[in-house]
């Protein structure tokens, strides 16, 4: 079944779709498997998918396949889908952006709505000093020019990442992620001055608190590196592959102190946790900290590719004109979106919606805590919720019984992600579109799931 043969029998997606789980086969089913048959002859190998149920249509919480199964959303592209797959707002000002073009390239005929989107990046970004802002295609691309322009500002190259980051696939990020497989087994040698530090992970630090898991890393850091060689340090605010690891009040901003002392870019990678993710508009609010440089994506258009780089105007204008940019960084479709986007997490208080589906998310998964130990953890912030699947009786990490769990959610309808350094995380992002008893059905499922691993 091609696409357009699809859609004349699927209802267009956005929230006009049934906001049910509907299985019609099994799953994947035999439209899905002939596509996979034609995935593994055309599509490179490297190239891996989670749950190969061809998508025709989504919108709500779900996501609807070429066999007409409707399932339930629980991923949101990675974060990406926040307000919703195809939301009407940017559903029309896409279009509205189509019909005038497609593409000047910024750098050599700009126009105004990269200008408008940097400028609301400015506004809603944390802090009240002056900003600039510079848009790019992905989160690692956006990494990349964060470090660049660190480098440049500091006249120095070190870079501090942490234990259980990821931050990309691209050369340097590769470097800066810390898990090797699949994301770095086979690809190097990658850049130089990149070293990593110890986080604050409280669920496995036997009662270190967040200052003293940060002087911890600090020490580290002087004695191996050196703040007169560092640039500056990037982190997640939550770190997202690495396991959905909240880090303990007083982490964030012991680190931001050390490196306002010592002229040391402090960057907080927010691909994952900004646009209302973690229940306010930026999960840096949540600590009180105000980055140097602020990294952002997924969420920010509605799923189309866009990524930006934020911070203080002195450190964003110091790189020399031309040296950074590139031919589709800010396409004027992307614009579109992210402003319509934004608009939305603005006027909808979508942030609060994120508390309210985490508040649901923890209620939920804590009940299920209480009766089952294998079920080690329960962390996240808004609708970025995980749960840590642990050996029972040693508290080791159990990855193969969280496939097996994840493996028949899949089965059941229910998109879910499985993250972590030790692969035993499975990790709740459903869009802030989805409705209570859809999100609530979705657990129900998980529960009966994981009775029966």
């Amino acid at each position: 079944m091609t696409l357009v043969d699809a859609l004349s029998v699927i209802p267009v997606g956005g929230p006009s779709l049934p906001q049910e789980r509907r299985l019609v086969t099994a799953i994947p089913g035999p439209k899905s498997q002939e596509l996979s048959r034609r995935k593994s002859e055309a599509v490179s190998a490297g190239v891996g998918v989670t749950l190969p149920a061809y998508i025709v249509a989504a919108g709500g919480g779900v996501l609807v396949d070429v066999d007409g199964n409707s399932l339930i959303d629980l991923g949101s592209g990675i974060a990406v889908t926040g307000i919703g797959n195809s939301a009407p707002e940017v559903v029309a000002a896409v279009a509205a952006q189509l019909a005038q073009f497609t593409h000047t390239c910024f750098t050599v005929t700009p126009y105004d709505s990269y200008i408008e989107v940097a400028e609301t990046l400015n506004r809603i970004t944390p802090g009240d000093h002056a900003k600039r802002s510079a848009l790019f295609n992905s989160g690692a691309e956006a990494v990349e020019n964060a470090v660049k322009i660190a480098r440049h500002y500091t006249g120095k190259q070190a870079v501090v990442a942490f234990d259980h980051a990821y931050h990309g696939r691209t050369t340097l990020t590769m470097g800066l992620t810390a898990k090797n497989l699949p994301y770095k087994n086979g690809f190097g040698p990658f850049a130089a001055e990149i070293y990593r530090a110890p986080t604050s992970y409280p669920y496995r630090d036997a009662g270190l608190d967040g200052v003293g898991a940060a002087k911890r890393a600090i020490a580290q850091i002087e004695k191996q590196i050196g703040a007169d060689n560092l640039a500056a340090l990037i982190i997640e605010p939550i770190q997202g592959e690495g396991g959905f690891i909240v880090p303990a009040p007083g982490f964030l901003p012991t680190l931001v102190d050390w490196c306002r002392a010592n002229r040391v870019v402090f960057i907080a990678d927010e691909v994952q946790t900004g646009f209302a993710r973690t229940g306010d508009l930026f999960a840096s609010n949540h600590e009180g900290i105000v980055p140097d440089i602020m990294v952002l994506a997924k969420g920010i258009a509605g799923g189309l590719p866009l990524s930006a780089v934020t911070g203080r105007a002195e450190i964003m204008d110091a790189p020399q004109v031309g040296g950074i940019g590139g031919t589709y960084g800010g396409n004027p479709l992307a614009c579109a979106a992210a402003l319509a986007t934004m608009h939305s997490y603005e006027t909808e208080n979508l942030a609060l919606r994120a508390r309210e589906i985490g508040a649901i998310l923890t209620g939920r998964l804590n009940a299920i805590r209480t009766v089952d130990k294998r079920v080690g953890d329960v962390r996240g912030r808004g609708a970025m919720i995980a749960i840590e699947m642990v050996d029972p009786v040693t508290g080791d990490p159990d990855a193969a019984l969280t496939g097996r769990v994840v493996a028949a959610a899949h089965a059941q309808g229910v998109v879910l992600l499985t993250c972590g350094t030790y692969g035993n995380v499975i990790r709740f992002l459903p869009p802030l579109s989805i409705p209570d008893d859809l999100l609530v059905e979705g657990l129900q499922v998980l529960g009966s799931v994981l009775a029966a691993a």
